[in-house]
């Protein structure tokens, strides 16, 4: 039979774990190091320490902690801030997670007092609360840099005044349009990208602290203090929801996937017109690599990066939603899966919306090439169209017309604008001298006069209106970083 271990030497064994007082077996030493999570959730030492400070601030109003206790509290909760500024540093250290790991250092920095912090809370809470920190400063974050990179797509927009391009459906030439309207529906793109963060944020800003475990704090605690301190619009409204609440995560994948959609559509145009086959544009060299084999080569690495990427949010939003899949309530340990996808995120957005304003704004187009591009192919046959609905031949009549004199054009070898009278007037009795005009680049991009077409004026004042749209978005992503939150609480 094998002998248990005693209780001192279970307690050595556990290493003072948060948890070990009713066992008396020591973990498994390779499931103890597999189970570990301090090895990722590390990175939360900022959102775990304001946490942890507003909590001793609640408890103080409590009557757990005196003013020198909570004093003391901080100031080593502050010192444990200095000491680890890296997750590297973090780490090594022994503790089982982040919050193993604060009321160890914590306990090294002020002694025992430090043991008193716990109380009236949970894992489960602290947890729910760090992620949901870590995931409004990431979604604040990205804010700003979506406004960062919607100015740059207008910046360039601007620049490019009154150039045309062809637009296409089914990837085949369609109409022609302006390069300023084709950019403005990626800036449309992300502004509801944008929105749906702002979404998520909002729902997100509810303060978990108080929850306990599962039921609430055994302690009569005021928990609008921590909601307060952590800038939280209120605390949850139910204890259970608030423990194993992860829809704020998933939400934060989900718009971030639906974002790198967005982002991998405007990487893959962006390849396909660089090559020698469109050549609408000259990708920046700044943001491409060559081949180790082909001299000639300029490869578009940051777009196919894009588009890769891409594949990373859409994983991250899958690997959410299938951990969180049938979950019972409340916390399980199976929520410690939804940190890691939530950093991967939140690190590939990063990565991306860093560098996507200076690469916009090196983005150089042939807007000869463009142009000739717009001009061919019978992109002018809608204008020509409904140049004769204005002459009162109903749209099924005309659309035949023309589509009969394509065909003619076709195998004449010209345009619809290089035809005679004479030869026009044999798809219908309507034509006159006023049709080549009708049909010029100009007045194609014209006719499209309703709000959210290419005409000219139209394209110019959706730019004045993404602009002002933009802006605003800039001016509300301004965030105030956790720790000047936290500095305007000093001393208090």
């Amino acid at each position: 039979m094998t002998e248990q271990p005693s209780q001192e030497q279970s307690a050595s064994q556990q290493s003072a774990k948060m948890w070990s007082g009713r066992f008396r077996s020591a973990l498994d030493p390779q499931f103890e190091a597999w189970q570990r999570s301090l090895g990722f959730d590390c990175r939360l030492l900022p959102q775990e320490l304001a946490a942890s400070k507003a909590h001793a601030r609640v408890i103080a109003a409590a009557g757990i902690l005196s003013p020198a206790e909570l004093e003391t509290t901080l100031r080593g909760l502050d010192a444990i801030a200095t000491r680890f500024l890296s997750s590297a540093a973090i780490a090594s250290s022994k503790a089982e997670d982040i919050h193993h790991f604060v009321e160890l250092e914590l306990t090294a920095e002020i002694g025992d007092l430090a043991l008193k912090l716990h109380t009236g809370r949970s894992r489960n809470e602290q947890i729910a609360t760090d992620l949901r920190l870590f995931v409004r400063d990431a979604i604040d974050t990205t804010l700003a840099q979506i406004a960062a990179w919607a100015t740059a797509l207008l910046e360039l927009a601007a620049e490019c005044e009154d150039a045309v391009m062809p637009a296409y459906t089914h990837l085949q030439r369609a109409e022609p349009v302006l390069v300023a309207h084709w950019l403005l529906a990626y800036v449309e793109m992300i502004l509801r990208d944008a929105s749906r963060f702002e979404d998520c944020r909002a729902r997100l800003n509810f303060c978990p602290l108080g929850s306990g475990a599962v039921a609430g704090a055994t302690l009569a605690l005021d928990r609008a203090i921590a909601a307060r301190e952590l800038a939280f619009t209120a605390p949850t409204a139910n204890s259970m929801d608030a423990t194993s609440d992860r829809d704020f995560a998933l939400e934060f994948a989900q718009a971030a996937a639906t974002l790198g959609l967005h982002l991998s559509r405007f990487a893959e145009e962006l390849t396909l017109f660089s090559t020698a086959e469109f050549g609408f544009l000259d990708l920046p060299e700044e943001f491409s690599t060559g081949s180790s084999a082909m001299p000639q080569k300029k490869n578009p690495d940051l777009t196919e990066l894009l588009r890769g990427k891409s594949g990373r949010l859409l994983g991250a939003a899958t690997t959410l939603a299938t951990t969180l899949k049938g979950l019972p309530l409340a916390y399980n340990k199976d929520m410690q899966e939804t940190q890691q996808p939530v950093f991967e995120v939140a690190d590939t957005l990063d990565g991306i919306l860093a560098l996507l304003p200076a690469f916009t704004a090196a983005l150089s187009f042939r807007h000869d090439r463009m142009l000739v591009a717009a001009q061919t192919g019978f992109l002018n046959a809608m204008a020509a169209a409904t140049y004769l609905v204005h002459k009162g031949v109903p749209f099924r009549k005309a659309h035949e017309k023309i589509g009969n004199a394509v065909r003619y054009c076709l195998d004449k070898g010209c345009e619809l604008g290089d035809l005679s009278l004479y030869e026009l007037r044999q798809f219908g009795e309507e034509f006159d001298d006023s049709f080549f005009p009708a049909v010029t680049i100009q007045a194609t991009l014209d006719c499209h006069d309703v709000i959210g077409g290419t005409a000219r004026p139209r394209v110019r004042q959706a730019l004045a209106d993404a602009e002002q749209r933009v802006r605003a978005l800039a001016q509300r992503s301004g965030h105030v970083p956790l720790e000047e939150t936290e500095a305007t609480h000093a001393g208090a």
